[in-house]
């Protein structure tokens, strides 16, 4: 069984907007909407487990979910804190059936079914494997003054999206020894990292964007107004 954790119960502050930014509009719909319907369409997945704030669980109810044709159950489950925490309700909410997890961020509502159904079937082979881009401009690493203490070369590296997704027994001990060690990581790879286990990367869309600011919302709508995704 493979089950779905989309996360969505982040605060959205860099957003500067009354509304969080997953419930934003975009065209007609909320981001998480567009984030949700793409999982329901993919024929791998066979749940979906939607964290979100604990008090905006009847919000995502009725703004969310009520209208939606979904071949798929969506469990709302509370979210926590940080996103590592909402993650970690999640993992603790699945079906014992589950023997792969798919995580993912609400705010990324361009993933294409094909890149996620590549991403699982990685997880299966490998046990770990999420989406990335190779990086095409030069990374430079920056101290707190603002001065440039080093260039990297960009060979080699990768930045990090979702869809991540891991064998469960994988993720959930990955996730319970950074609990036990007091751990916060900025995405799941990386606490599955942590435990000396390799993770696969798989090239992905530059599409498949994250909107965090008011700048990523006029892009994605640009996008879509340009049938680009």
């Amino acid at each position: 069984m493979v089950s779905a954790i989309i996360v969505a119960a982040g605060k959205g502050i860099r957003m500067k907007d009354t509304i969080r930014k997953q419930y934003l509009d975009l065209a007609g719909l909320p981001i998480l909407t567009h984030s949700v319907m793409a999982f329901d369409s993919c024929d791998l997945i066979d749940n979906i487990f939607l964290a979100v704030p604990k008090e905006d669980i009847e919000y995502c109810l009725t703004n969310i979910l009520s209208s939606l044709e979904l071949k798929n159950k969506v469990n709302l489950i509370p979210g926590g804190p940080r996103r590592q925490d909402s993650v970690y309700n999640g993992l603790q909410a699945l079906k014992k059936e589950t023997s792969i997890v798919v995580i993912h961020d609400g705010v990324r509502p361009f993933i294409q079914p094909g890149d996620l159904t590549s991403c699982i079937l990685g997880a299966k082979d490998s046990g770990a494997c999420i989406l990335g881009i190779a990086a095409g401009d030069t990374i430079k690493r920056v101290g707190k003054s603002g001065l440039i203490e080093k260039t990297i070369a960009r060979d080699g590296i990768w930045l990090s999206q979702t869809p991540q997704a891991f064998q469960y027994e994988l993720i959930i001990r990955a996730h319970e020894t950074a609990q036990h060690d007091g751990y916060s990581g900025t995405d799941d790879a990386l606490l599955v990292e942590r435990l000396g286990i390799n993770v696969r990367i798989i090239s992905s869309s530059r599409n498949n964007i994250k909107i965090t600011t008011r700048e990523d919302l006029t892009v994605a709508r640009a996008m879509l107004e340009a049938k680009l995704v």
